[in-house]
């Protein structure tokens, strides 16, 4: 037996046993975790420094240094996400709906742990405890295989959570880390579809399509984010320009910021000068169509590429409709099914966009940055699903659950 195999036996073993805890158990235990996190804070930055001086030694991007760095703030706020998700209603054992046959069979539809989650991840060491406490929570074992590059980082947080387990009286064996780096060993964690019931990548569009396309193990796509702002005809420019700045340069390393703004062409004029200055302060590089450049002339001219582009950078592709049907077909046509706003005082367009985009999250006149587990009151997420199967959107508790029929008889047999 592989080391691997050995680790998927040992998440076998815990998952039956994650499944006669208690909701007051598994909170005891995720308050001790967080309390560990934050007792090890010291000990976790010292090793993400190791992590963080390795990044700019390879000339790593700085919105993805953003992405591995943590400081006290983060780390408290990986713990809060913890805490936040004890106060939760417990999903498992949720009686999701129940009726009666003719024959006097009574079945209940009854919500169970996925199992054994796999998790694939590069670069974000907060999505070891994010992906731990949800896990947890909802009676899942999990194994991790964080990227090479937040290696220290999440052995360092791995331990600490697994050190909450063990006061706990939990095995620690609910939460296990791949530390071997090598790229063969994410292969053969593909291949342990005998131990691990689905797995779930979260990271690059190259990360996610590898995982889809050689995965053996049943695969949750977390996809990229080309997220749009259309500014339509009727919209409050200023309210949409300072949406946009939220939108694009808060963070530029995450998957929920603004990567392409669409401008109706009757505001176009007015608003695209309000848009760049919003904008001037972090230096954000326009490119556009056309008529983009026709009133913003030192802009960049946009290929086809680029309207498609997640860039995680200080760049923002521009192009300008007729109206919102055509808004909403380039980004139908260019979107990574993440996250889309609208901004509008119309009813019938905000209605129109929210019912045809095909995203797993639509708004209205707000930024697309609130695409988070922690925003929707989920305490924290495993990532946010582009697909349809089997959840879409930001994945919390519920997400990570199936479903089991329980059937009770008084001694009925088949005719």
């Amino acid at each position: 037996m592989t080391n691997l195999e050995k680790m998927g036996q040992n998440a076998v073993n815990a998952k039956y046993r994650l499944q006669l805890l208690t909701t007051e158990e598994k909170n005891k235990a995720l308050e001790l975790a967080a309390n560990k996190l934050l007792e090890k804070k010291a000990d976790i930055i010292r090793e993400n420094e190791l992590d963080i001086q390795a990044g700019k030694e390879k000339g790593m991007h700085p919105g993805l240094l953003d992405r591995l760095k943590l400081n006290e703030d983060r780390i408290l706020a990986m713990a809060e996400g913890i805490l936040q998700i004890v106060k939760l209603p417990d999903p498992v054992g949720e009686v999701m709906e129940r009726f009666q046959r003719p024959n006097g069979l009574d079945i209940e539809k009854r919500r169970v742990p996925l199992g054994v989650i796999g998790i694939i991840y590069e670069s974000r060491p907060n999505v070891t405890a994010d992906a731990f406490g949800l896990c947890f929570k909802a009676g899942n074992a999990v194994i991790l295989k964080g990227g090479s590059d937040a290696i220290h980082s999440n052995i360092a947080i791995a331990n600490a959570l697994r050190e909450g387990l063990q006061e706990a009286g939990i095995t620690a064996d609910a939460l296990q880390l791949i530390e071997d780096t090598d790229r063969e060993v994410t292969k053969a964690f593909m291949g342990l579809k005998e131990y691990v019931d689905v797995l779930i990548p979260r990271g690059s569009a190259g990360l996610i399509r590898t995982v889809t396309e050689n995965s053996t193990i049943p695969v949750i796509e977390t996809g990229t984010g080309n997220c749009h702002i259309y500014v339509d005809e009727s919209a409050d420019l200023a309210m949409a320009a300072a949406i946009l700045k939220n939108a694009k340069t808060q963070r530029i390393g995450v998957c929920n910021a603004c990567e392409s703004l669409v401008v109706h062409k009757n505001v176009a004029e007015r608003f695209l000068p309000m848009a760049k200055e919003a904008l001037t302060e972090s230096r954000v590089e326009i490119r556009g169509d056309e008529e983009t450049l026709s009133i913003l002339p030192d802009c960049s001219k946009a290929t086809e590429e680029d309207f498609g582009t997640e860039y995680l950078d200080y760049i923002l592709s521009c192009k300008i409709v007729d109206n919102v049907e055509e808004a909403i077909a380039h980004i139908n046509k260019y979107n990574t099914k993440h996250s889309e706003a609208i901004i509008t005082e119309n009813k019938e367009n905000a209605e129109k966009f929210l019912q045809t985009v095909d995203a797993a999250c639509v708004y209205v006149n707000a930024s697309t940055r609130y695409t988070d587990g922690f925003e929707f009151g989920f305490g924290a997420e495993i990532g946010i699903s582009t697909q349809m199967l089997h959840a879409r959107g930001p994945m919390g508790l519920k997400e990570l659950t199936s479903y089991k029929y329980a059937i009770r008889g008084t001694g009925q047999v088949r005719p």
